[in-house]
């Protein structure tokens, strides 16, 4: 065995048992020893086989179940169903394979997440009947996007190793239907992060002069922030009241496409354009969870005029 075969078994091991460490922190034996299989399962069928970037094709699989369970939060079915995704589109595995190792549950996703694969495979383009065909799926099993999305994103955040024609197919397909149906689904940060990645392709000279400005103009829209939230913290404060603050500049296709519909220059937003403050709050048990934010509310407007 070569040293790079060796390396890179070595590779895939590891990432493997970060994933599984972090499911252990949630999932019993029996949901470990499902996603053991499904990884064990995966890498035999995968075997051999490399992506367009050249590293072995079971970094996909594995880093889409990493997405789903880390970044998203589902439960082992839906980790087993990442790591399965491809082995029916790509291997000589049938969705009668899958359900009598894994049963009828996780065979009906996979089946869903390859009927989905075929309709984006077809060289015409995606009109409304073949997307009321991905709603029909959505309806049945809504892991079957969430994995879906996850597959994307992943795709997504590899997709400099793809010729700059693919690129732009792919990131046109992200832009019009997938990020679209994240923010259906209230996964806001995968919906920003595909519609970033989806502009860093279509158009990525607009991308970096806005990423620039944004590093440029860090340190000063950092002191704009913290004499903005000074304020609302010691309000918050002598109100007695358990928060958590976030500032942090809007998605970068956010800002684009405000620049696009208002006409302005990047220098013409001012930092309440860029950025987005959240005011997180953790509810005491005295007081509904409504009630406590419209009180909140009413000591901000004690400091700022809401718009």
């Amino acid at each position: 065995m070569s040293t790079k075969v060796i390396k890179e078994n070595k590779y895939i091991q590891e990432q493997f048992d970060a994933l599984y460490n972090s499911c252990s922190q949630n999932m019993n034996e029996q949901d470990l020893a499902l996603v053991k299989r499904a990884f064990d399962r995966a890498l035999s069928m995968h075997s051999g086989v490399r992506r367009k970037s050249g590293e072995p094709f079971i970094i996909h699989p594995l880093s889409v179940a990493k997405i789903v369970h880390d970044e998203i939060g589902l439960g082992a079915e839906a980790v087993g169903c990442a790591l399965l995704h491809d082995v029916v589109e790509d291997t000589p595995s049938t969705i009668k394979d899958i359900k009598e190792e894994f049963g009828e549950r996780i065979g009906a996703i996979i089946d869903g997440l390859t009927k989905i694969s075929e309709v984006f495979g077809r060289k015409n383009s995606l009109q409304a009947e073949n997307f009321r065909k991905i709603l029909m799926t959505l309806s049945e099993d809504v892991r079957v996007i969430i994995i879906k999305l996850a597959d994307r994103l992943h795709n997504m955040r590899t997709l400099d190793s793809m010729p700059p024609n693919k690129q732009i197919k792919i990131s046109g397909e992200t832009i019009y239907f997938y990020a679209p149906i994240a923010h259906r689904l209230g996964l806001y940060r995968i919906k920003n992060e595909l519609e970033d990645l989806s502009l860093k392709y279509r158009h990525p000279t607009k991308y970096r002069e806005i990423e620039d400005k944004l590093n440029e103009t860090a340190e000063k829209r950092n002191q704009e922030v913290q004499e903005f939230l000074d304020p609302i913290k010691k309000k918050l404060d002598e109100n007695n009241i358990t928060y958590e603050l976030v500032a942090k500049p809007k998605p970068i296709y956010s800002i684009w496409n405000m620049i696009q519909q208002e006409n302005f220059t990047f220098d013409e937003l001012s930092s309440s354009n860029i950025l987005n403050i959240r005011i997180i709050v953790h509810p005491t048990p005295f007081k509904g969870e409504k009630a406590q934010c419209w009180d909140i509310y009413a000591l901000l407007t004690d400091i700022y005029v809401p718009k």
